[in-house]
């Protein structure tokens, strides 16, 4: 057996350094370099390769093989990963990968002795939202970055750390930059995060801040004609426009929507600017078609535990979401919960597939995802003997639960290590506000832990920035609350000001938002992309999340702050910065920020004055039967369509995912 491989036993001894050991390792490195090919000065994988470090220390300098040495040919697995695999040493870590952290086995050993190779038995890609991994565990240059491929040498590089925007996970990385670009993406570990795994989104997604549509200059509309201009005489405009609008009709005719996965930073600014100019029609919930009882929530959707915590559960029920899709490490979490013996259930709009045991999955099929947890509460309060609150106390009389629904309640009652996870599918379902409800009167009656997935990567940040019609920065009430997404749009306000890479047709759940946009005198957009021109007059051109520096607040409310690592495209700059000199056209007080720290800190001060807000009890008796639309309900949004820049991946929409995602998003 190799050492690797070789099971410890009582008493043993292990020699690493004796003569014996030395001269098994020298002929181990002479066996793997018999056939490996010198292929270093061209290799991406050169300056970083275990291969090449273990060959300057156990190698010959001299080979006594003479016969010709072996060639594979390379196999076209995906467009994320390229195959040189004449190089492959038969390490099967890349096998080991898809077996036991993907969950099933995309790659094998074919072949015996010398004729060995990795492959994936039936022409096919590697289709899985982290199988990109296999690139980092790869030893050799055996399999490597397709889009990466021949760009640069390991040393050329610069490495930034990064927190990617796109899900609440606020996955650790690295930016690797050449020349103040960047050329990949790879994991940075952090075990209470992301462990050492990031998904093929975050490694791929930076293609879309080099895309063609890039916006190098801000542009006005005057006359109905889009023209460049500089910075100062756009920024002077749209502080112009704003202040005829406040003069004319007051600051409550201005709307303020901000993309989630904006920085921290911009979206306290943002909500500054709004208050300053006496409006509260702020919001980030984008996808969200719900405002009901928003008074009644929490300061913000957090998970409600640790993400570590999550794959020590004893049983989940996750509530409307598409795991794999929206947050594929909190996927990956849930399944090493599941091996570990972990019951999960699910009750979801649809079925989704997923690569671990479940206990049981509900699905919409005639029934909304609010009367199976109804359901699930009947049979607790039936079960366990425990009294529902009463304002389900009739819908809980009539419930009818089956076996499946009793056995979900008994296993949240079951003991301590139990959690309900609201997904983004429930948070954007047009009954959300009923579900919340019941699935905090669950989780009360069993015990069980109550954790959101929040709908965006930095939602929990936005919360916290005041970026709601209801609250201020650090969740303190609002004295006169505005609109919500929704009302700012039924009520076609004069202005509106759009922070992130929001477009409408894509990011925006509420119907009319174009129209809204459209028919406002003025619409200010901090964008990176030129797609803004669909509905805005003046597009000012932004950092993306890689061009600046700032803050990510994700899931369990851990606070990551970031520098930029990219030189901005064009003439964009932080969204932050624009925000400032907004501010102080405006003549609005506080805006003399030198860099993002004094943001930040100003927020946590925020935060940290109270008195926080109090919560107001919902008193709303809710209905038996839902009066909805059943194609309403399934709002999945595929897993590379969910922002502007992961949509503009190219080599992430070239992939089956990609293709589809693209077709139904159509």
């Amino acid at each position: 057996l190799p050492a690797c491989a070789t099971p410890v036993v009582e008493g043993m001894k292990v020699f690493t350094k004796s003569p014996k050991a030395i001269a098994a390792q020298r002929a181990v490195m002479e066996f793997l370099l018999i056939n490996h090919p010198l292929d270093c000065p061209i290799c991406d994988q050169g300056g970083e390769c275990e291969l090449q470090d273990l060959s300057l220390g156990f190698g010959r300098d001299i080979s006594r093989y003479t016969e010709r040495k072996r060639v594979v040919k390379d196999k076209n697995i995906g467009p994320l990963v390229s195959t040189d695999m004449t190089r492959c040493i038969h390490c099967t870590r890349c096998v080991r990968f898809t077996q036991e952290i993907q969950g099933y086995q995309q790659l094998g050993t074919i072949g015996r002795a010398e004729m060995t190779e990795i492959g994936t038995f039936v022409e096919r890609s590697v289709e899985h939202e982290l199988s990109a991994n296999i690139i980092d565990l790869c030893p050799v240059g055996a399999l490597n970055n397709k889009p990466f491929r021949y760009r640069a040498r390991a040393w050329e590089m610069t490495q930034h750390p990064l927190v990617s925007p796109h899900d609440s996970v606020g996955t650790n990385i690295y930016a690797h930059v050449l020349r103040g670009r960047i050329m990949r993406v790879v994991p940075r570990p952090n075990e209470e995060v992301n462990e050492t795994w990031i998904a093929d989104r975050e490694r791929f997604s930076y293609q879309g801040i080099y895309s063609e549509d890039r916006l190098m200059k801000p542009i006005v509309r005057e006359n109905g004609v889009w023209q460049e201009s500089d910075w100062e005489r756009a920024l002077a405009l749209a502080a112009e426009r704003l202040s005829k609008v406040v003069k004319q009709s007051g600051g409550q005719q201005i709307g303020a929507l901000a993309s989630p996965s904006s920085t921290l930073e911009e979206l306290y600014l943002l909500a500054k600017i709004a208050r300053g100019l006496g409006s509260s029609n702020l919001d980030h919930r984008l996808r969200r078609s719900d405002f009901r009882d928003e008074a009644s929530e929490g300061l913000y959707p957090g998970l409600g535990c640790s993400i570590q915590d999550v794959e020590r559960a004893q049983g989940v029920l996750v509530v409307g979401s598409n795991l794999r899709s929206e947050v594929p490490l909190i996927a990956h979490r849930v399944r090493k919960a599941a091996l570990r013996g972990a019951k999960v259930s699910f009750v979801n709009p649809g079925r989704y597939p997923y690569l671990f045991p479940i206990a049981a999955y509900l699905t919409s099929n005639g029934q909304h995802m609010f009367e199976h947890l109804v359901a699930i509460a009947a049979a607790a309060a039936r079960t366990g003997g425990r009294t529902a609150p009463e304002t389900l106390a009739a819908l809980v009389a009539n419930a009818q639960p089956s076996d499946v629904h009793v056995s979900i309640a008994e296993q949240l009652a079951s003991g301590e290590g139990q959690l309900i996870l609201l997904g983004a599918l429930a948070q954007r379902d047009p009954a959300f506000a009923d579900l919340r409800l019941v699935a905090e009167a669950l989780a009360e009656m069993t015990g069980a832990t109550l954790g959101y997935l929040p709908d965006g990567g930095n939602a929990v940040g936005a919360h916290l920035a005041g970026v709601l019609p209801h609250r201020a920065a650090g969740g303190r009430s609002v004295q006169t609350p505005g609109m919500n997404l929704a009302d700012m749009f039924a009520a076609r306000l004069r202005a509106y000001v759009v922070l992130g890479a929001v477009e409408p047709s894509l990011d925006i759940a509420v119907p009319g938002a174009l129209e809204a946009f459209k028919g406002a005198e003025c619409v200010v957009a901090l964008s990176p992309y030129a797609s803004a021109r669909e509905y805005a007059d003046i597009v000012l051109p932004i950092g993306t999340f890689a061009e600046t520096s700032g803050t990510y607040v994700n899931m369990e409310g851990r606070w990551q702050s970031v520098p930029g690592a990219a030189r901005p495209v064009g003439e964009a700059r932080p969204a932050w910065k624009v925000l400032r000199v907004l501010g102080n056209l405006l003549n609005l007080s506080g805006f003399e920020y030198t860099n993002s720290e004094e943001i930040t800190a100003e927020l946590r001060g925020e935060i940290e004055k109270g008195p926080k807000f109090q919560v107001k009890s919902s008193a709303r008796t809710l209905q038996s039967k839902l009066a909805l639309n059943p194609a309403a309900l399934d709002r999945d949004v595929p897993i590379y369509q969910i922002d502007a820049v992961v949509r503009r991946a190219m080599s992430l929409q070239e992939t089956a995912a990609g293709i589809e995602g693209r077709g139904q998003s159509a």
